[in-house]
């Protein structure tokens, strides 16, 4: 049975693409608000599923915030895969540091993994604004899977590492 997220109340939250702009415990600049310090946030949710889920084909959406689960599952695979060959943690963070200096697609563009599971922008203030939430989630899920992927002396978690090589939803990483 896949996990689904547990921010299913969507009173208040803004969207942008169909997706909610979920709170995040970020120092990083960005259009999401700012979620409670003590309390688990979607990057949380997502690194302690990612596990799990990434050995299902298929994933029953249940809420919107299931969406930004799949998509972050799917940067955590691709984010391993770069790590896969980095033998130190100074590589592995520039490695990820470049990953995060890519250009992030939205829905309806060129290079966008999931056509269809997200509603195309209605404007472009609306995908500038999906672009930004998904470059601040994408860096705060980098910096979060650093301190997962490579252990306190600075050596790769072959625990984690092994993940790279899964396919999330029959989608092979480049």
């Amino acid at each position: 049975m896949v996990y689904h997220s547990s921010f299913v109340e969507e009173e208040g939250i803004k969207k942008a693409c169909g997706c909610p702009l979920l709170p995040l415990k970020s120092h990083i600049k960005g259009p999401a608000p700012a979620s409670d310090p003590e309390k688990i946030d979607v990057v949380d949710e997502a690194i302690t599923f990612f596990r799990a889920n990434v050995f299902f084909r298929n994933f029953d959406i249940k809420s919107p915030a299931d969406k930004l689960l799949i998509y972050l599952t799917l940067y955590i695979n691709v984010a391993l895969k770069r790590l896969e060959g980095c033998r130190t943690l100074a590589v592995g963070t520039k490695a990820i540091i470049n990953l995060g200096l890519e250009k992030v697609p939205v829905p309806g563009e060129p290079g966008f993994p999931f056509p269809g599971l997200f509603v195309l922008p209605q404007s472009q203030n609306e995908a500038e604004l999906f672009r930004n939430y998904l470059k601040q989630i994408r860096e705060e899920t980098s910096g979060r899977l650093l301190s997962c992927a490579y252990r306190s002396n600075g050596t790769p978690n072959k625990w984690w590492l092994a993940f790279a090589k899964r396919k999330f939803m029959n989608i092979i990483v480049p």
